[in-house]
């Protein structure tokens, strides 16, 4: 009968752990269930780090339509009217003037020529851009880390309260058992003592880890929603299948995407065509305008004011100019030559930047890789010891109640349990953490 009686207790005890394990024990958040992959894509709208890198792509983008029409000509409408202090002659006070009131009403055009062969402006506006666009990439795969990082802190502190809610129902177990132990006669009172000690200090590690929650869902919340939210649940994937690509074809895929590459690569082309603009400072310029409208004394289309010697003049006011200026350069101090070593030194600099992007590319991947394959290795010992600890706790409450243990020891397998559950969680986290950030550094995610 005594051994019945042990048999069913250590059955219900192991339906307890197994019911506290259940996804439908665990409490769902109010709110959406947000998967890993609806996170990254919610950050990537609201995140603020990517809205301005998003912004400086746009900008890039203005500057370059403005770099395409700086090869057209542009129309302007010239207006003027010159006020000259008369003093009995014609042109005025002002000789430079030809005459005492003086209107301009003119449509200009203006091109300059040699814009259309040159398309050094033009090009460096498309690197430019092609380096905003490289940044804002980053930006979301910097973004993409912190996400992961939290995400899975999510994950693993709802594990935590999972175990630690466990830990509690087998604390109470064990006290119940102590109490009925005492009351036949078979145990001492201590033993109670000791299995209430261990409560209070559970329902405070519970605390504590629905307070992780908690926090770790306010540092989500912050970048996944437009307004502040908490009121949101994750999905545990924690348990699902994730193989581990090669190291080769990780490398690989993360060469071909790396927006940090992109950027060094952008970069030494966009300092290439700095070069080639800074060296139109030795050629010459050509403009060419044509004016069209009034430069007259009258603001008529027919002139018939009489002039000094009382003759009537009587002449076309409206009509057109067209004039070519040719602008070589002779001296400038070396402004010039200055201008082209510093943009030679950005272009160095952007190839040392890409040599160690590159390198540092490279290393991320590996320490990722690394990580994660070190993670994987520990994951089988690390069920192992939840299962032997979980055995354990199970043979200790049997020779308990047999009396051929104490309840010290009950307790310490009790505890000793929770921390295989809690370093199997966090050995879970941990590969899929790592595997996420190997994922985001190949462009899978």
């Amino acid at each position: 009968m005594v051994n019945a009686r042990m048999f069913a207790r250590v059955c219900t005890l192991i339906a307890l752990v197994a019911a506290a394990l259940t996804p439908t024990a665990m409490a769902q958040a109010p709110g959406p269930v947000i998967t890993l992959t609806d996170a990254l894509q919610r950050a990537r709208m609201y995140g603020g780090q990517v809205q301005s890198a998003n912004l400086a792509v746009l900008q890039a983008g203005e500057d370059l339509f403005q770099a395409q029409k700086a090869h057209l000509p542009t129309v302007s409408a010239f207006n003027q009217y010159i006020n000259t202090q008369g003093n009995g002659t014609p042109s005025g006070t002002y000789v430079a003037n030809d005459g005492v009131h003086v209107y301009n009403e003119q449509a200009v055009v203006h091109e300059e020529a040699l814009m259309l062969v040159r398309h050094g402006e033009l090009n460096r506006a498309m690197a430019a851009k092609a380096v905003a666009q490289a940044k804002a990439d980053v930006a979301a795969r910097g973004l993409n880390a912190t996400v992961i990082q939290n995400y899975y802190a999510i994950v693993g502190a709802q594990r935590k309260a999972v175990n630690t809610r466990i830990s509690v129902t087998e604390a109470e177990r064990f006290l119940d058992i102590t109490q009925k132990q005492e009351k036949a006669g078979e145990a001492a009172h201590a033993d109670v003592v000791k299995a209430q000690l261990a409560l209070p200090q559970l329902h405070r590690d519970l605390q504590d880890t629905e307070i992780a929650v908690e926090k770790a869902k306010i540092a989500l919340g912050v970048l996944i929603f437009p307004d502040f939210n908490a009121e949101f649940s994750v999905a545990d994937d924690l348990d699902q299948p994730a193989m581990l690509p090669p190291i080769n074809e990780a490398q690989s895929q993360a060469t071909a995407s790396s927006p940090d590459l992109k950027v060094a690569n952008a970069s030494i082309a966009e300092a290439g065509f700095d070069t080639q603009v800074a060296r139109y400072g030795y050629l010459p310029s050509l403009g060419i305008d044509l004016f069209y409208g009034f430069d007259a004394n009258q603001l008529t289309f027919r002139a018939n004011r009489p002039d000094a010697e009382g003759r009537v003049a009587s002449r076309d006011n409206l009509g057109y100019v067209a004039q070519a200026t040719l602008s070589i350069p002779v001296w400038n101090w070396g402004v010039t030559r200055s201008k082209i070593r510093q943009a030679e030194q950005r272009q160095t600099q952007a190839q040392a930047d890409l040599k160690l992007a590159q390198k540092t590319l490279q290393g991320n991947v590996a320490g990722a890789y690394a990580e994660a394959r070190g993670a994987l290795a520990q994951l089988d010992s690390l069920r192992e010891s939840v299962n032997l600890a979980t055995e354990s706790l199970r043979l200790t409450v049997i020779r308990y109640q047999a009396g051929e243990a104490t309840a010290f020891e009950v307790v310490d397998s009790q505890n000793t349990l929770t921390q295989a559950r809690n370093g199997l969680d966090d050995g879970l986290a941990r590969y899929r953490t790592a595997l996420a950030t190997l994922e985001t550094l190949t462009g899978a995610l």
